[in-house]
């Protein structure tokens, strides 16, 4: 059977996204994956729609010529006026390593705005960091804080540029912390913020996490540590909130204290079960495509065991269908945990 062509390909996904892309229409979303490689016949090819922006990457191997002016092709018909560029992130630390044409560049540094469920948001191809602004496969999460936020408190954890808690304002919440340890994070957060017609006023933290989380539990954050001076970091009140999202990265390293979820996803989910109110809600997030759904809930239950909480119910939330999985185990997790 002869292999399929790259258009094919690309056809075969766009056809089955329609039913998905006319619900996402009437919400008022004009962001979601167009392609997704690992599942849908090329591996470390994906292919994204944030408004205008046509975002092709690659995290195996870079495409040629060819192959990028098949996609442009292909979606000049399918989905005309968008803006395209490509990002070839195969190399080391997913760094983005081709060079753009002068024209194309420009159109890559170019803050855009799209939307989500009626939330604004800011994406940018290329900027200093990697990541596009607003990860697609997280709708699914922010559906659900939307669903769950009102009148409610609100503690989002690596925030990145805090799309959670921009949704959570949107959605009633009445007291919304932002906590990222980046200024350029922050700043996209803030400008999100200015996008859209909030009730509240966010509260943003830059802050490492580990020290953010034990002041917010009333643990409190030593300045010194085995004799060793810790870095500066803001002074925060004990608080405890109704809602908790917990979003963090593959591995980090600090001062404070090491972000391992593969490894020790308990550090992280201990300090946020503690920030977290008697009968309130922990949303707890893990992209390790390695860790299984059932051996990531057992970590989970025997971590709130620990604790000393109960996990009174926990649902799972599950990406939505230009994510698609051949097994049912999305690498993205999302658990929501009645605590």
């Amino acid at each position: 059977m002869p292999e399929a062509t790259l258009t094919s390909l690309l056809e075969a996904a766009f056809t089955a996204r329609q039913p998905l892309i006319e619900r996402l229409q009437a919400e008022d979303t004009n962001g979601y994956r167009l392609f997704n490689g690992s599942t849908e016949g090329r591996p470390g090819l994906t292919i994204d729609r944030y408004g205008d922006l046509l975002l092709t990457q690659t995290f195996h191997e870079a495409i040629d010529g060819h192959d990028r002016v098949e996609i442009e092709n292909f979606y000049a018909t399918a989905l005309p006026g968008l803006v395209a560029v490509y990002s070839d992130r195969s190399h080391a630390n997913s760094r983005i390593c081709n060079p753009l044409p002068a024209e194309v560049l420009v159109e890559a540094h170019k803050p855009r705005e799209f939307h989500e469920m009626g939330v604004r948001y800011l994406v940018q191809a290329r900027h200093a960091g990697q990541d596009p602004w607003l990860f697609l496969d997280m709708r699914a999460g922010r559906r659900r804080i939307m669903q769950e936020a009102a009148g409610k408190s609100v503690l989002n954890l690596f925030a990145y540029t805090c799309g959670a808690g921009v949704v959570a304002a949107k959605a009633g919440a009445t007291h919304v912390v932002n906590v990222d340890f980046s200024e350029s994070n922050i700043k996209v957060g803030k400008d999100n913020a200015r996008l859209n017609d909030l009730p509240i006023r966010l509260r943003f933290v830059q802050s490492d996490a580990f020290a953010a989380m034990r002041q917010l539990a009333g643990l409190g954050q030593a300045a010194m540590v085995r004799g060793k001076k810790m870095p500066a970091f803001p002074k925060l009140q004990p608080h405890a909130f109704d809602l908790v999202f917990l979003d963090p990265p593959r591995y980090a390293k600090s001062a404070f204290g090491v972000v391992d979820i593969i490894n020790d996803y308990a550090a992280l989910m201990k300090l946020a079960l503690q920030c977290t109110v008697e009968g309130g809600t922990l949303i707890c997030c893990n992209n390790a495509a390695q860790i299984s759904r059932e051996v990531w809930a057992d970590q989970l239950q025997r971590c709130a065991t620990k604790a000393g909480r109960t996990i009174r119910e926990l649902e799972w939330i599950t990406p939505e269908e230009d994510f698609p999985s051949h097994d049912g185990q999305p690498p993205l997790k999302i658990a929501l945990l009645r605590v």
